[in-house]
């Protein structure tokens, strides 16, 4: 039976998908009309358009599958208004939900964040931290536990047989957008990093082995379970100079420390403020730099199998795809 990737043109679907079809699966990807596919590129799937509100839609491609790996979200955690988070990472999850409750399915895989797990002091997080740090937490945090919460109550009433996987921040190639993250790997790759930063670190993974959870999960996960999707806590300083080492360059001599870079975030809140659009450097999206506690993905590697190798390989692996993206485009 096929495997349904809702999603899966993202940075993360879109690896999950390559590995799916590697393994000889059958794969439909539903994405949107608009959606770039440029991820999918030679790749033997069956790929459906709709949107995830349109139940005829959904329902035509979820017929017939087994699995569902929802890799649909909304990522943009500097938006000024929070409502196009919650229209995508909520209600359009409630919809696609609703549909398949009246599905045979045997999994329905969702991806949520590692920033849904609770901060703790004195040891590692792990999966049995409830969120525990909404008045500090963005919009898009917000709305990512919003999501993990409705998928989880669906999944402990008997309705969808849904477990959620907590992605840390993923490194690889194939990050084409960047993601807010990914930036600084291309930047230092690339020579336009005006600034490194110090102290500030956070869970990290590289993007296949992310992929590869959220395949393992489909098999061997357990309904109504979370797991921690992680393989190590990281500096942003620490991954600039892999980046820049890759590319034989020296990292940026400016270095900035977390006193610094909230001052930035502080002049980015206030010009959001001032011009009423969207700045990515916010007091918010500082603090999602550093905030979180470091993890445990234990539970992953005994329940699952999952056994991810060094993201510091990951975080070289993506510095070349930005190299090579750069020497392509050349006459």
């Amino acid at each position: 039976m096929p495997s349904l990737v809702i999603g899966g043109n993202g940075f993360l679907g879109s690896r999950l998908v390559r590995q799916l079809v590697e393994s000889g699966e059958d794969v439909r990807v539903l994405t949107r009309p608009t959606s770039d596919l440029r991820t999918l590129t030679g790749l033997d799937v069956d790929h459906l358009t709709g949107d995830l509100f349109d139940a005829d839609a959904v329902t035509h491609a979820m017929t017939g599958c087994d699995v569902v790996f929802h890799c649909a979200v909304d990522t943009r955690a500097w938006l000024r208004d929070p409502a196009p988070l919650y229209r995508t990472n909520v209600e359009a999850l409630r919809s696609v939900l609703d549909v398949a409750a009246r599905m045979p399915l045997r999994k329905f895989v969702f991806t949520s964040t590692a920033a849904t797990i609770g901060r703790v002091d004195g040891r590692r997080a792990t999966e049995d931290d409830e969120f525990n740090w909404a008045a500090q937490a963005p919009a898009y945090v917000q709305s990512r536990v919003a999501a993990e919460d409705l998928v989880m109550s669906r999944a402990q009433d008997g309705a969808v047989p849904a477990l959620a996987m907590c992605v840390a921040n993923t490194y690889g190639p194939g990050d084409w957008q960047p993601t807010p993250h990914g930036a600084f790997v291309a930047g230092a790759a690339l020579g336009r990093l005006p600034f490194t930063i110090r102290g500030c670190r956070a869970e990290s993974v590289g993007i296949d082995d992310a992929a590869h959870a959220l395949l393992l999960a489909a098999t061997r996960g357990e309904v109504g379970e979370r797991y921690i999707v992680a393989e190590r806590s990281i500096d942003i300083g620490e991954i600039v100079s892999i980046a820049a080492a890759i590319a034989h360059r020296q990292p940026p001599r400016l270095v900035l420390n977390r006193a610094a870079l909230y001052a930035f975030g502080a002049v980015g809140s206030a010009r959001a403020a001032l011009t009423r659009k969207p700045v990515q450097l916010t007091i918010p999206s500082v603090r999602l730099m550093h905030f979180m506690s470091e993890m445990d993905h234990g539970k992953a590697e005994r329940d699952l199998g999952w056994h991810p190798r060094p993201v510091t390989e990951a975080i070289a692996d993506g510095a070349r795809f930005w190299l090579e993206r750069r020497a392509a485009r050349r006459p």
